[in-house]
This record gives structure tokens, C-alpha cells and sequence, in this order.
């Protein structure tokens, strides 16, 4: 069995949705505690094939499907799935984020998707399926597949919301379809000219048959790269995220706010480096060119959009947004420490957006709204709930002991050392405005001023709060005890933030990446 730790890493969640179809139509509760279980299963399995990849002499572990074995078979015949630190490392955090959010769903489904339950954990079992299946598959073929169970199952989690949602999710069905209708014209173009759609078979015949230069190739990796920059809403590709978070159910904008686009990013730096290479990537095209400057507009439409917000949820999803032109330039800007930095703010974006929308769902449980004006006396009302919160949104801010300090410092870092001021240069104003959102929900929520920013009390220490607004009225454990726990994990990550880096390292040795300018 821990042989085949990969394995099981899809087998717990696929089992569990077959489970929930069947045992749900009789008994819609069980579903909870099987999706649970499911979960916790598939994080043991993730963890494990983390460590395999780890102790592996090549840092990595390869599962290949039916008994089509490299030793009788070559690269490229069969299924392949192909662990590596990178990929071993993105799958544990999104099996971490789907335990946690598993685990806070029990009365947010409940109470949201009444009668729908079943349908719900089968989807959100799937929706883990391909998410993983995306960071762990070797074929880009496969990748296709698996990108589109994770958004197919994704547009089913967000119709089950709000009146609106069917709108949000057609949207996202269009922009999706357009994404994933690119990426796999471009591997079609990948697959004529190399004969295979293995993701290291690719690159070898790219090296060996010197195609750096070829003009279908460039096609190709143009075609890849814009239909993966639309899946994870890079500006100005992002029209589908607000709406499809802000009105799909609770416990479905927990789980893909955190992974979705985080996934994408992965699946971008994945082809750069192992499909197509460093060296095609980065110096054969222009893309290494005009990226940087793009994701200067993406970061600041997006803080600004941000900015103008007066609700929680819609806030957040611009600031997500923002956090993927962060992520997207540390690839781009072509450096070594802005490698580290993208792939470390995969990670700690994901923990702090999962902290975040977990406390949005609190609040929105509890004061029955999540606009600025309703939080009034929250503080004094739901203090835990509160300070869980608040631990990601200082996160994103980039404040220590939190991951997102960590991250961001690596990510300045590579814009330094490449030279790329005017990345710098939105990096530090996209953090004032997220400064100045976080102070400002906490002006609202603490110290009680409405909209015009006037003090709602009658004299010192009064803050016109009635004995309802201020009695002591937490949320159900069930919810509150997942956020303190991902508020946890975001400063333990911090705290140990150089084992992560370290893992990050040895995954990025073999690919000799500049530690100086890294553009011409």
C-alpha cells in the first residue's frame, strides 16, 4: 500500500464520491462523514508520496497505470503519473485545503444546498480528484482531462448558489471552454511535432531534435500558455472569478478561491520548465519580454478594482486576482529567487484565501450580510472568528511571522535582482491597498464607524453598539475550529518557511536558472 501511495491519493476521493452517490439517496447525512474520511485517506496518501518523493535518490516517484512499465515500454506508453517535489508538494496542499474544507462543510451544505447534499460531496470528491490529477499527471493529454473534471465539476458546485449563479457559472462555462479548447489545440501542435504527449518525453525531443526555433513550437507554447492564462483569471481573462465566488455556496468559494487559480499557476510553471524547457521558455520566445509589463497592468487594475469593493467576499476575489499577477510575474521575471517566490505564494496564497473565505462564510452566517456596514461590533461579538480571519488577511499583507511575508520577500527579491523596478514598483502598491482594505475592515469592525468613516458611539468608550451586537455569540465548532486551524497552518509555514524554501530548491537545481538579471 505505500508503494502505491499515488494511487490512493485518487482512489480515497473517487470511492468516496461513488459512496456518497449511493449511500446519500438513502441517507443524505452520511455523506458528510464519508467525505471526511475520503479526505483524510487521500492527505495521508498525499504526505506519503511527499516523503517517497523526498527520500527518492531523483527526488521523485513515478506510478504508471496497467503494468506499462518504463523498463519493457518507452516514455509515453501508457498513463504515467510522475511525483516530483513540485508536484508531490502542490498536491499536499490541495488535499490539506479539501480536508479543512470538508470538515467546516457540514451545516453551510446543510443549510445552503438543502436536499442536494449527495450531489454536492459526489462533486466536491471529483472536484479534488482532477485537482490533484492535475499536479500529479506526466501526459499532457491527461492534463486536458483532468483541467476540465476539475472545471466541470467546478461549474456544477457554483450553480447549486445564489439566484445568480447560474449567470456567474455560464460565464465561467464560456471563459473555460475557451481556455481548455486553446491549451489542447496547442498540445495537438505539440503532439505533431514531437510524437509524444509524455511531459518529459516532450522536452527530450524538443532538445534532441533541436525545435527550439520552430515556428509550430512557438505556436504551440502560445496557444498553451494563453489557454492557461485564462483558466487561472489572469487580467484581463478574470471577468468570470468574481461573480462565479461571490454567489456560488459557501463551502464551494472555500474550496475553489484557494486552489483553482493556485493549480493553474502550477500547471503554467510546469510547462515552462519541464515540458518545454528553461531555455525554449525563456530565451526563444518573447514572452520573458512583455509578461513583466502585463502583469504591472494585471496588479494594478486589480488592487484598484479592490479597492473600490465594499463587500467581503467580492473584495477577496479581486485580491485573489492581484495575488495571481504576483505569482505569474515571479515566473516571468526569469530569476531564480522569483521562481521560489511564485511557487512559495502558491502555497501560502492558498492557505490564506482558504483563512479568509472561511471567515467570510462565519461571518456571513452570523451577521447575515458581508458588506463593510453590517460588521458592526463583530469584533466583540465573534473574537475568534475575528483573529482567524485577520491572521490571513495580515498574510496577504505580507506581515511576519505569516507565509505570505515569506513569499512576497523571495518575490522582491527576484525583481531585484532581474532589475525589474516596475514590478517592484506594483508589488509595493498593490501591498499598500491590500494595507489599506485590511485597516479599514477593521476600523468597521472594531471601532464601529459607518460607511463615511464617522464613530457611530456617544462619548469615550461608547461605540453605539447594542447588547445584541456586542453579547459574545461565536459560530457552530464545526466551522470555527477549520478556520483556527488554517490560521494555524499559515503561520506554521511561515514559521518553518525554510523547509518549504529547501524542498523548492532542490526541485529547481537541475534547471541552472539565473541568479543574476535575468533579461536581456
Amino acid at each position: 500500500m505505500m508503494e502505491n501511495a499515488i494511487a490512493w491519493i485518487f482512489i480515497f476521493p473517487l470511492f468516496g464520491a461513488v459512496a456518497c452517490a449511493l449511500v446519500g439517496m438513502r441517507q443524505s447525512k452520511l455523506c458528510y462523514p464519508i467525505s471526511g474520511l475520503s479526505m483524510l485517506g487521500a492527505t495521508w496518501a498525499g504526505a506519503e508520496t511527499l516523503m517517497q518523493a523526498v527520500q527518492s535518490p531523483v527526488h521523485e516517484v513515478s506510478y504508471i497505470l496497467g503494468g506499462w512499465t518504463l523498463d519493457a515500454f518507452p516514455r509515453g506508453v501508457g498513463i504515467e503519473f510522475r511525483a516530483d517535489l513540485l508536484g508531490a508538494l502542490i498536491t499536499l496542499v490541495v488535499l490539506g485545503v479539501g480536508l479543512i474544507v470538508s470538515l467546516y462543510s457540514k451545516l453551510p451544505v446543510r443549510e445552503e444546498t438543502p436536499g442536494k447534499e449527495p450531489l454536492f460531496y459526489v462533486l466536491f470528491l471529483l472536484q479534488i480528484t482532477g485537482l490533484a490529477g492535475i499536479c500529479l499527471t506526466g501526459d499532457a493529454f491527461n492534463l486536458y482531462v483532468l483541467i476540465e473534471v476539475a472545471a466541470l465539476t467546478g461549474y456544477g458546485l457554483i450553480a447549486m448558489g445564489t439566484n445568480r449563479a447560474a449567470a456567474a457559472t455560464f460565464n465561467y462555462l464560456i471563459l473555460g471552454t475557451i481556455g481548455a479548447s486553446l491549451y489542447l489545440l496547442g498540445v495537438g501542435y505539440l503532439y505533431i511535432k514531437t510524437g509524444t504527449l509524455n511531459m518529459v518525453g516532450v522536452q527530450e525531443v524538443i532538445q534532441a531534435n533541436g525545435l527550439m526555433d520552430s515556428p509550430s513550437m512557438q505556436v504551440a507554447f502560445a496557444l498553451i500558455g494563453l489557454g492557461i492564462l485564462i483558466k487561472m483569471a489572469f487580467f484581463p481573462f478574470h471577468a468570470w472569478l468574481p461573480n462565479a465566488y461571490c454567489n456560488a455556496p459557501t463551502t464551494t468559494s472555500c474550496l475553489l478561491a484557494p486552489l483553482v487559480t493556485k493549480v493553474m499557476i502550477y500547471v503554467m510553471i510546469r510547462m515552462t520548465l519541464t515540458v518545454f524547457g528553461v531555455e525554449f521558455s525563456f530565451e526563444s520566445t518573447l514572452w520573458s519580454e512583455f509578461m513583466p509589463w502585463l502583469v504591472v497592468v494585471a496588479i494594478t487594475c486589480a488592487a484598484v478594482m479592490a479597492l473600490a469593493q465594499r463587500e467581503i467576499k467580492r473584495m477577496l476575489a479581486y485580491l485573489i486576482v492581484a495575488e495571481v499577477g504576483y505569482m505569474v510575474g515571479g515566473v516571468w521575471i526569469y530569476n531564480y529567487y522569483g521562481l521560489i517566490g511564485s511557487i512559495f505564494h502558491i502555497i501560502s496564497d492558498a492557505c490564506m484565501t482558504l483563512c479568509l473565505f472561511l471567515g467570510a462564510g462565519l461571518i456571513l452566517r452570523k451577521a447575515k450580510t458581508t458588506h463593510f456596514d453590517g460588521l458592526r461590533g463583530l469584533f466583540a461579538k465573534m473574537p475568534l472568528t475575528m483573529i482567524g480571519f485577520f491572521v490571513g488577511g495580515f498574510s496577504i499583507i505580507g506581515l511576519p511571522p505569516t507565509c505570505g511575508f515569506f513569499s512576497k520577500w523571495y518575490l522582491i527579491t527576484g525583481g531585484m535582482v532581474s532589475q525589474r523596478w516596475e514590478y517592484l514598483v506594483v508589488l509595493m502598491f498593490s501591498t499598500m491597498v491590500m494595507v489599506v482594505l485590511f485597516f479599514r475592515l477593521i476600523e468597521r469592525i472594531h471601532l464601529a464607524v459607518n460607511e463615511e468613516g464617522k464613530n457611530l458611539g456617544h462619548g469615550h468608550g461608547d461605540l453605539g453598539l447594542t447588547e445584541e451586537q456586542t453579547r459574545f455569540d461565536e459560530g457552530p465548532l464545526s466551522m470555527l475550529i477549520p478556520l483556527l486551524l488554517a490560521a494555524s497552518v499559515v503561520l506554521v509555514i511561515g514559521i518553518y518557511n525554510q523547509d518549504v524554501v529547501n524542498q523548492i530548491e532542490l526541485f529547481l537545481e537541475p534547471f541552472d536558472l539565473p541568479k543574476g538579471t535575468g533579461h536581456p
